[in-house]
């Protein structure tokens, strides 16, 4: 089974001149699949990913979670849904900047409430190791470098253990070094067995996941295998 799948997707803002973001995209992800979106600006990457998780509703068509249609779900159940289900990776961290790295992480566990406060410092210092960013746990986040403050926005982005990451031109903020190292990170999670798409604009990077999506005016207008 399919871990996303959206189905004849559309977006039209309803301006008074109505903008179409999104016309008849039909896309479907499997697990362990690492998927870049590529397209010039406005093209609706951003728009894409917004819909994909539950972020926004669509005008036109659906968005089916592990088979299941979500658009007649209510605010609440679409919020139970993200945070379950999905983890977020924005190009700027929104990181809140009086909590510390550790609580940064915490936040989504607190929020979704299966865990005691013990279980989830445990699980945030287990990512945070993982991402080389243990040491760095009782900083605020003004104190860390571009590349650190993106690690930690994986590492809460994974905090409720989600099948599916997405992440919204994650490395846009960051030098040459950094940004291969994030979408390595984002690879690395694919090879792990999550689905993971990634808004780029950068060709090179794109290259390095194993699909490309490319949109144009809202549409698909290539889908296929890396190479």
């Amino acid at each position: 089974m399919d871990a996303l799948r959206a189905e004849h997707l559309g977006r039209v803002l309803p301006l008074a001149v109505p903008v179409t973001l999104l016309t008849d995209v039909s896309l479907a992800f499997a697990p362990a699949s690492f998927t870049a979106v590529t397209g010039p600006s406005g093209s609706g990457k951003s728009s894409l990913l917004y819909l994909l998780g539950l972020l926004d509703v669509p005008t036109a068509g659906e968005v089916y979670v592990e088979g299941a249609p979500t658009s007649r779900l209510d605010d609440a159940a679409r919020t139970r849904l993200r945070l379950e289900n999905f983890g977020f990776v924005f190009q700027f961290h929104f990181l809140l900047p009086e909590f510390s790295v550790l609580d940064n992480v915490m936040l989504p566990m607190r929020q979704l409430g299966r865990l005691s406060r013990a279980q989830m410092r445990e699980r945030a210092m287990a990512l945070l190791a993982q991402l080389d960013m243990a040491e760095h746990a009782q900083k605020r986040p003004d104190a860390l470098s571009g590349g650190q403050r993106q690690r930690t926005a994986v590492a809460r982005a994974l905090a409720n253990d989600p099948p599916v990451v997405l992440a919204d031109e994650p490395t846009g903020a960051l030098d040459t070094r950094n940004a291969a190292a994030v979408f390595g990170i984002l690879a690395d999670l694919a090879r792990q067995g999550r689905t993971v798409v990634a808004v780029t604009h950068d060709e090179g990077l794109a290259q390095t996941a194993g699909r490309r999506v490319h949109l144009v005016d809202g549409r698909v207008v290539q889908d296929g295998a890396r190479g």
